[in-house]
């Protein structure tokens, strides 16, 4: 007889039940949400259970790895799953969720538990952001009350705004006794933000998967940290495009008879991975100077979708790609011999092209009596890496401004 046990974790108390393979109940019972207690009780009913499943919970990854290290054999429901199948019951309670999980243990998807470090791995990045947030949040506020009295902060920088502050409340004292405590908190949020920065680098440093994962572009260290929390073993992704799907960057879709919609991005999965990808993305379209099929991709998407799409695209696209640079232990790959051979060609070919009319565009500068100090301004021309579009749109607008 194979016997199944269901816990329902909570904060304080846990409510199992255990059922056999023909789902009658054999035990219900409560005990304390703490490794030893579980173990304990578990032990004394004598049954030899056949799996033993946690609904995913805030205790349930720390519950998982000692019960596992006990010996029983410790699974995690997905969370979506048991919402959906409970959902059904008229009735919720602790009792009738511990009930549901053990009589559905034996056909529940197993969840994958981060590993430890993983897990801390992520919470600094959760307290980083945070501190983060939350200085936005008194910033914001600080703003809003110099703005009733007419004065205006404009855009310093973030290690700046504390100096600026204060500089304009010099003179208004009525103003300075309120937002003064408000600027000592920032500057001491400021200070242990900085702090948590640079732990977050300190482990990029000394972790070669994340110096892999930025070698692409626009990755730096959050987006390569929070992926490589996120993923944790790439072994259980079967095909690197799952990964996109995992973090929510795939399409919902509804399809019944006739009826086929497809509708935003699910936003399932780690949010906070899901974020890095998408400012990672948007670094990649703005930010990036660097030539890489990856961005020449996303421009291309830009320019029929809009930019926003094109983000989401990109980030997607990203999440396969350095699902599968750790797989296969690559560096990211800008360009392909025979793109990269194709590319230079072209760009000579538009440089010389681009240069042949900035020439025209002078002679006929000189030819209509434009003064050489006026040249030496108005055709002034910048390179910045192949020169291409800038040459371009000097010669277009200068163009313009002689005829």
């Amino acid at each position: 007889m194979k016997y199944f046990a269901g816990l329902d974790v909570s904060l304080e108390e846990t409510a199992i039940c255990v059922v056999d393979e023909t789902g009658q109940i054999m035990k219900e019972a409560r005990a304390a949400s703490e490794p030893e207690a579980l173990d304990a009780l578990l032990s004394n009913l004598g049954l030899p259970l056949e799996r033993l499943g946690l609904e995913a919970c805030s205790l349930t990854a720390w519950l998982h790895g000692e019960l596992k290290a006990a010996g029983w054999p410790a699974i995690c429901i997905e969370s979506r799953q048991a919402k959906a199948a409970m959902g059904a019951m008229p009735n919720k309670t602790d009792r009738n969720d511990a009930r549901a999980i053990a009589m559905r243990t034996g056909w529940f998807r197993a969840v994958h538990v981060k590993t430890s470090t993983c897990r801390s791995w992520r919470s600094l990045l959760v307290a980083r952001r945070t501190v983060l947030n939350k200085m936005r949040s008194i910033e914001n506020v600080v703003r809003a009350i110099m703005r009733e009295t007419g004065l205006k902060l404009g855009t310093p920088a973030r290690r700046d705004f504390v100096v600026r502050a204060r500089e304009l409340i010099e003179d208004e004292h009525g103003l300075a006794r309120m937002i003064e405590p408000l600027l000592e908190i920032l500057g001491t949020m400021l200070r242990e933000f900085a702090r948590l920065t640079k732990q977050v680098l300190d482990i990029v440093r000394d972790e070669p998967i994340c110096r892999r994962l930025m070698s692409a572009p626009g990755v730096g260290p959050l987006t390569a940290l929070a992926f490589r929390a996120t993923i944790d073993q790439p072994e259980r992704f079967r095909k690197s495009r799952d990964v996109g799907a995992h973090l929510g960057l795939t399409p919902r879709r509804y399809q019944s008879g006739e009826t086929d919609i497809q509708g935003r991005v699910s936003r399932c999965g780690d949010e906070l991975a899901r974020t890095a990808l998408y400012e990672a993305a948007h670094s990649l379209l703005v930010r990036s100077k660097k030539w890489s099929i990856l961005r020449a991709w996303g421009m291309k998407i830009a320019k029929r979708r809009g930019l926003a799409r094109a983000r989401v695209a990109i980030a997607r696209k990203l999440a396969t790609i350095l699902h599968r640079m750790w797989v296969d232990g690559a560096e990211f790959r800008f360009e392909s011999e025979k793109a990269a051979a194709a590319g230079a060609s072209k760009m000579i070919a538009a440089t010389a092209r681009d240069t042949f009319r900035l020439l025209n565009v002078l002679q006929r500068a000189r030819r209509d009596g434009v003064s050489t100090e006026a040249e030496r301004k108005r055709f002034r021309v910048r390179f910045h890496g192949t020169g291409n579009n800038s040459i371009r749109s000097v010669a277009s607008r200068e163009r313009s401004t002689v005829r």
